[in-house]
């Protein structure tokens, strides 16, 4: 079956074994069956859509609607939304089902689900578990962190995105499996003083390091396997590589060899059509460990799965984000340890939950909001089983009607403006292509540097992190990209001088800019192996310069 995607007008095929994906999810009510029907967005859009649910990075000072204290919320003050400091929101302090109504059936449910949601409060950021944690979001089982987003048990860690027990670590992204005292990596796991390096795993004192495995003090090299002491994939003395090593404590070298080393992945590097391992037939880019996954993007141990992202241990799903632990899951947000559930958003331990938002240890809910160990409720009112199953019933057969049965929340019910959301990461749009689909946009200028004694302009900075002062943890540093200014922390300026590396020039925003610059685009493309000009799929465009193989030649010529 072919389709027209209604947001982009892309042409996109639904397959047989999608249609029994559909069919599969469908839930049974009141003793019948309602099936899913296929999309009506191409799946890039509705992952785009997803995504726009999902605010990791943008935070606001604010106080709490509850108790007045103040806070760090994910939640612009001017939305409008009742915002709870979260342990206030985990609290007895509040009951969700006191805000609890009856169906409108002259009304579309996503018009009375959101008014619901303007109702319920939110909790500011979702940390849970956490020790001086304050600025994280989405970070649970934490400790020491800062503006750290997406990731979960790590420690005395900053300025990153998805990491997983890591240690004393900063400026990363996508860093996992015990890491530990790295700084700039992307797509890497299992690294110990690792700088600089992407698509890499095992990598001990190294630099600049792209595709390596299990090596130990090299610096921009590619492609390598089980070496030490090399420098541009050629051997080199101890002292040669310490010599060099030691010049990437000036900002003004590093700068330069990182540039160099850029020029170098995109024309000499091999690249591996879909990067990962340990697959068996998989489409996308970045699978580890997994089996028939379709069209997925950073996967993890998943099985049975399409259209999915920012997955790990995920069975038998289709259009799921950022979350893991799962099975039987439909266009989901952030969603972990759950089984068979539909249009959900942020919640964990929900079973025959659908079209709800914000729920924990539920099961059999419909429509609810901020619920907490419930069962068989409908927008947050509660019922018997008997009455539950019938006027589920009823509320589906008005959604196929108004066409959004089977369709995720519309990104005009976000509780964020576009360019606050993770959206706004993967698919950039301009202010005015987002205003004109109607969608929200915010203009901002996140943290302003507070209690300063003097702003200087980064590019007059010290070249090297030996002539830094311990006063600049009293400085507003101007960034030499975007002007806009920002403070050292004191755990950070440790760290450097640990590290020996130089103070960085650019805002957190932009230096986080940058590394998702490295990775390619949630999209596929068609090209040719480099080597046997064979067919492939991949994320790299064919217009690019890179040297891409097919998955035989590349283990042929890398192993």
């Amino acid at each position: 079956m072919h389709k027209t995607c209604k947001n982009c007008s892309a042409e996109f095929e639904i397959t047989n074994e999608d249609l029994k994906f559909y069919d599969k999810v469908s839930p049974v009510f009141n003793g019948k069956k309602y099936v899913i029907p296929p999309p009506k967005l191409c799946p890039v859009c509705r992952m785009q859509r997803r995504y726009t649910h999902r605010n990791d990075r943008s935070l606001y000072r604010s106080v709490s609607s509850l108790s007045n204290a103040p806070m760090i919320t994910m939640y612009a003050p001017q939305y409008g939304f009742t915002v709870y400091e979260q342990h206030e929101w985990w609290s007895d302090a509040w009951e969700p089902k006191e805000y609890g109504r009856d169906f409108d059936f002259s009304r579309p449910f996503f018009k009375q689900f959101q008014e619901l949601q303007k109702k319920l409060s939110r909790f500011n950021v979702f940390n849970r578990d956490t020790e001086n944690c304050d600025y994280v979001n989405y970070a649970p089982h934490s400790k020491n962190c800062y503006l750290l987003f997406g990731s979960w048990f790590n420690e005395d860690c900053m300025y990153g995105q998805m990491l997983s027990e890591c240690k004393d670590s900063m400026e990363n992204l996508f860093l996992f499996d015990h890491s530990e005292l790295c700084y700039e990596n992307v797509d890497c796991s299992e690294n110990y003083r690792a700088f600089f390096c992407q698509n890499s795993s095992k990598v001990t004192e190294s630099w600049f390091c792209f595709d390596c495995k299990n090596v130990e003090h090299c610096i921009g090299c590619y492609n390598l396997r089980n070496k030490k002491y090399h420098l541009e994939n050629k051997p080199v003395s101890k002292e040669d590589y310490e010599k060099i090593q030691n010049e990437f404590s000036s900002f003004q070298k590093l700068q330069e060899y990182k540039e160099k080393f850029r020029i170098l992945v995109r024309n000499k590097v091999i690249h591996e059509s879909i990067r990962g391992y340990s697959n068996e037939n998989v489409s996308g880019d970045l699978i580890f460990n997994c089996k028939n996954a379709k069209f997925c993007f950073s996967t993890y141990r998943c099985e049975d799965i399409a259209y999915s992202s920012r997955a790990m241990e995920v069975k038998d799903s289709y259009d799921f984000e950022g979350g893991g632990k799962g099975q039987l899951l439909y266009e989901n947000m952030s969603n972990d340890f759950s089984y068979f559930s539909i249009s959900c958003t942020t919640g964990e331990y929900l079973q025959n939950t659908h079209y709800s938002d914000l729920c924990f240890n539920c099961s059999n809910c419909f429509g609810c909001i901020g619920l907490r160990h419930e069962q068989y409720c409908i927008l947050n009112k509660q019922y018997s089983k008997e009455e539950y199953e019938k006027l589920v019933s009823r509320i589906i057969e008005h959604m196929q009607k108004s066409g959004e049965w089977g369709e995720f929340f519309p990104i005009q019910m976000s509780p964020f403006a576009y360019n606050e959301t993770i959206a706004e990461e993967y698919f950039p749009m301009t202010k005015e292509e987002v205003l004109t689909k109607g969608w929200k946009w915010k203009d901002q200028e996140r943290f302003h540097a507070l209690g300063v004694m003097k702003k200087i302009p980064a590019s007059k900075l010290p070249d090297s992190i030996i002539d830094i002062p311990d006063d600049i943890l009293n400085w507003a540093i101007q960034c030499e990209e975007s002007g806009k200014l920002f403070k050292i922390q004191k755990a950070e300026l440790e760290f450097y001088r640990k590290m020996n590396l130089p103070i960085p020039h650019y805002h957190p925003d932009i230096r986080h800019a940058h590394r998702m610059a490295l990775r390619n685009p949630r999209k596929l493309w068609n090209r040719n192996c480099a080597k046997c000009q064979k067919e492939i799929q991949t994320t790299y465009d064919p217009e690019r310069p890179e040297i891409v193989y097919c998955e035989e030649c590349y283990l042929a010529e890398v192993y």
